[in-house]
């Protein structure tokens, strides 16, 4: 247990938010895209990755970890964050296809913002699952909103 924590990965749950920072990435570039237009071939270039996929690729230091831990993880929480990472995978697809069909600068500008807040409720409902909150998904959102 010692090692997980410090490893990041809640001993709980088996989980490290570790993996909400792929996604995290996606929400950024994604509201910078009206400011930064540069940024649209880095929106493009976003694919999703499964929690095993992200680790596997990642820099953490204790990636084996927190791929083992995973494999332990309860099924039904696990079910439930490959569920949500599906949900933000398929919103990121959606904004790809609409960026491709308009490459003019600003022409998507409104929707990748829109986009990016469709995500962070998800988002904050994986932090929730991973963290081991017992709390309501709107509960910890109101939480996230209030800090």
């Amino acid at each position: 247990m010692r090692r997980l924590v410090e490893a990041n990965i809640n001993p709980a749950t088996g989980l490290a938010t570790d993996y909400l920072n792929h996604f995290y990435e996606a929400i950024m570039l994604l509201e910078l895209l009206p400011s930064c237009p540069d940024c649209r071939d880095d929106i493009l270039a976003w694919r999703p990755m499964s929690y095993r996929e992200h680790f596997a690729a990642s820099a953490f230091s204790d990636r084996a970890l927190a791929i083992a831990a995973y494999e332990t993880v309860d099924a039904a929480l696990r079910t439930r964050l490959e569920e949500l990472a599906t949900d933000m995978g398929a919103l990121v697809a959606e904004i790809h296809t609409v960026l491709q069909a308009n490459p003019a600068p600003g022409a998507s500008d409104q929707l990748a913002v829109y986009t990016a807040a469709q995500l962070r409720p998800l988002a904050a409902q994986a932090a929730a699952l991973i963290n081991g909150s017992t709390e309501a998904p709107q509960a910890v959102i109101d939480g996230l909103m209030n800090t």
